[in-house]
């Protein structure tokens, strides 16, 4: 007698196509949290991008305003205007104790320092700018 073992494939055939659509469901979902995570840091770098090339835009007009005298040399704090709202301007000017080849002390010029500073992300950014100055 020849008996041969029948498996009952039928049955199974079923079973493992819920399988393998509920493994599909799982790949395709762990991709789409994966991109959305992409799409939210790309989004936040964006915005850090413009905070920090407004801030720059901030140190530049200061250092233009200092170098064509139409600010003064003094020390100060100030929190910024429309289109700059929420970022302060700081400027801490001191005297630059440099002597010449002659050993005279250069005494009309000071160390400016810009920074500029905002709240990004519930912390604390800054920039900062020092450069030299001469004193009027």
């Amino acid at each position: 007698m020849n008996r041969t073992l029948v498996l009952p494939t039928r049955r199974f055939a079923g079973a493992f196509v819920l399988l393998e659509a509920l493994l599909a469901v799982a790949i395709f979902a762990l991709g789409i949290l994966t991109l959305g995570r992409c799409i939210s840091q790309g989004v936040g770098a964006e915005r850090f991008k413009l905070e920090d090339a407004r801030a720059r835009q901030i140190l530049q007009n200061r250092y233009e305003e200092i170098q064509g005298r139409a600010v003064d040399l003094k020390n100060s704090d100030e929190k910024l205007k429309a289109p700059y709202e929420g970022l302060s301007l700081k400027q801490a000017v001191a005297p630059l104790h440099k002597r010449d080849e002659k050993g005279r002390e250069l005494d009309k010029m000071a160390v400016v320092t810009l920074t500029v500073e905002w709240m990004s992300d519930a912390k604390t950014e800054t920039r900062t700018l020092t450069f030299y100055a001469t004193v009027p």
